[in-house]
């Protein structure tokens, strides 16, 4: 959790540029003295695409965001939950060229998570294999 308010709204003025929507805030659910949280402590942010804005963003995450990555070998098969939806960590926001590296004291990092019909993982490997997402091949995954 950060205290700092200025950089609270930084992160959701970059996640509402990188998203083309504003973001849902999160709060704590409980108090934890060892995190220095209280109940109702804005934690994170969630944003839900759909349509257009979500074919729009996985079409800059693909072909744009993902190439910027430093040291980008493609993408973990093993990210595939058992409920057919795929999960992957960006550490640094500014591979989107949305957000401006004027900035870069203030870097953070997020969570997408793409959440499809399928109900087992050859099939949404299949389906973002469809869409594009550049996942390592099998013999890079024995290494």
């Amino acid at each position: 959790s950060v205290k700092d308010k200025k950089k609270v709204e930084l992160i959701a003025d970059r996640l509402a540029r990188i998203t083309g929507q504003k973001p849902a805030t999160r709060v704590t659910k409980k108090a934890i003295a060892t995190f220095k949280t209280r109940v109702g402590d804005p934690i994170g942010y969630q944003i839900t695409l759909r349509g257009k804005r979500m074919c729009e963003f996985l079409d800059r995450l693909i072909h744009i965001a993902l190439p910027r990555t430093k040291d980008f070998r493609g993408l973990s098969r093993t990210s595939v939950d058992n409920m057919g939806n795929f999960t992957m960590g960006v550490k640094e926001h500014t591979i989107f060229a949305e957000t401006s590296d004027e900035d870069l004291k203030d870097v953070f990092g997020m969570a997408i998570t793409v959440v499809t019909t399928s109900h087992d993982k050859k099939q949404t490997l299949a389906f973002l294999e469809y869409l594009g997402f550049p996942m390592k091949r099998e013999e890079e995954k024995k290494k």
